[in-house]
């Protein structure tokens, strides 16, 4: 590990300061690196690049035409990128799927996409991270 000095103006100090105190880190040195860590995540994401894992969360009307289908060989022409897949019936018409995926950022991202747009589709987010 290296040692560091930066600056930082009082009221973004503040911010991070009340950060601290909401999450329960121990100093402000790991807050920061957490806080570098998401930042950097969050530009290779940007961009595209990198290797992610991802959290793909939607909600879809199961009695939509063909959606059920539709779905099922979307993830089987992904194979390579699912992980696993939680399926929960919320109501007499809507379930949500929860799929753990993993692959290159932009290629997630672009099938994460194509799922969420799919019609029947109610909601749809997907969260990732980085593969460390």
């Amino acid at each position: 590990m290296q040692r560091i000095t930066t600056t930082l103006d009082d009221d973004l100090l503040a911010e991070i300061d009340e950060l601290i105190k909401q999450r329960g880190y121990q100093n402000r040195s790991e807050a920061i690196r957490d806080l570098a860590r998401a930042g950097l995540q969050q530009a290779r994401q940007d961009t595209g690049k990198g290797e992610c894992f991802g959290a793909l969360v939607y909600v879809y009307d199961h009695s939509s035409r063909d959606l059920s289908k539709k779905l099922t060989q979307n993830f089987h022409s992904h194979h390579d990128m699912t992980l696993a897949t939680l399926h929960v019936h919320l109501d007499h018409d809507n379930c949500m799927e929860i799929t753990a995926l993993r692959g290159g950022a932009a290629q997630v991202q672009h099938f994460a996409d194509h799922i969420m747009a799919e019609r029947g589709v109610r909601y749809g987010r997907l969260i990732t991270i980085p593969k460390p």
